[in-house]
């Protein structure tokens, strides 16, 4: 399976030339990789615009404490992980997960730049089955699997972003991938025996 392209995402410190390493920069520059970030980690819909707001308040309160050892798009989802968590243990005790946390229409996840109708479709049952097979991870290895595989991170920046080890980054990348195979080949299997159950 050919992961999903999604509209392209800018460098890891990429800003407008000539631009300061402000709230307003980071948030243009940033907010898709932020959105992404908290979808793929299960914040719902329903709840999204919140936690993106949560995110750029955090930015804004600690910009001033930002060292540039690490690279603005590590240490922005360091924040994005914080925040995802955060909402998951405030919806676990406050309500019951509802039909309005329902996942929002992969459509709006597909690159707008498809040719055509049944490019658009094809790419929503591509991001639908995606977040179908990473929900049935485990937090830490969607996380490390999502960061290699779908933001292009580099192995230390995951660790550093995670605040994990080089070796456990290895390690349950992994296990993710494997898992992700095994799941994606039980799929298609399931679908075959479909086809050939009604033939």
């Amino acid at each position: 399976m050919s992961l999903p392209r999604l509209a392209p995402d800018p460098g890891p410190d990429a800003l407008p030339v000539g631009e300061q390493l402000t709230v307003t920069a980071l948030y243009e520059a940033h907010v898709d990789f932020v959105w992404r970030g908290l979808r793929r980690l299960g914040v719902p819909a329903s709840r999204l615009d919140d936690a993106v707001q949560d995110v750029f308040l955090v930015v804004h309160r600690r910009l001033d404490s930002f060292e540039v050892r690490s690279s603005v798009k590590t240490w922005l989802f360091g924040i994005v992980l914080r925040v995802a968590r955060d909402h998951h243990r405030s919806r676990r005790r406050n309500e019951q997960r509802s039909a309005v946390d329902a996942p929002p229409d992969p459509e709006l996840l597909v690159d707008e730049t498809s040719l055509g109708p049944l490019e658009r479709a094809q790419q929503a049952d591509a991001v639908r089955l995606l977040d179908e097979l990473l929900s049935g991870m485990t937090a830490e290895k969607r996380e490390v699997f999502l960061l290699a595989e779908l933001e292009q991170m580099t192995a230390p920046e995951i660790g550093e972003a995670l605040g994990i080890r080089l070796t456990t980054v290895y390690s349950r990348l992994r296990a993710a991938r494997i898992e992700f195979e095994q799941a994606l080949a039980r799929r298609r299997a399931g679908a075959q025996g479909g086809k050939n159950g009604s033939e």
